[in-house]
């Protein structure tokens, strides 16, 4: 079981729009500025997003992205899946034929792993996950840095 950084960028990125919306649909530009991240490896993303309903593009000037529902109605789970992740822990993908085309000895086991993680990804709502401290200390942390950016831009256009 891997989550890769298909599954990893997709959660962030969704936390951000979360996080920033109440100011209006959030650009992949501001996303992967505010992140850290390939501008072309989030408009990938979020054509699976935007295909699996959970945001909204809106185009023209000042458009970007929204959640096409409320943030406590979408898990992280639910934003993982429709990235075409699989949380599975097992060798065989969940078939059942990872030992000579017969179940393992240990297939049990990472099955309820498989299971368990799942749950506690389904368990976490964007509006929960962007309301833990640890997340609003970021959130912070970014705002402050990009509000320092553009006053610094404003100083040099008056130079």
């Amino acid at each position: 079981m891997l989550l890769t950084t298909r599954g990893r960028y997709a959660v962030t990125a969704m936390v951000d729009i979360t996080a920033h919306q109440q100011s209006g649909p959030v650009s992949l530009n501001q996303i992967a500025d505010n992140q850290n991240l390939s501008l072309s490896y989030l408009e990938q993303l979020f054509a699976q997003l935007r295909q699996a309903g959970l945001v909204i593009g809106l185009r023209g000037p000042g458009g970007g992205y929204k959640l096409a529902r409320p943030a406590e109605s979408i898990t992280v789970a639910q934003v993982v899946h429709a990235v075409n992740e699989n949380v599975d822990a097992t060798q065989c993908g969940g078939m059942k034929n990872c030992s000579g085309g017969q179940r393992c000895l240990t297939h049990g086991l990472w099955d309820r792993l498989s299971k368990q993680l799942y749950e506690f990804l389904d368990d976490i709502s964007l509006d929960e996950l962007v309301r833990w401290p640890s997340v609003i200390e970021v959130i912070e942390r970014q705002e402050l840095m990009m509000n320092k950016a553009v006053s610094n831009q404003r100083v040099a256009l008056e130079i």
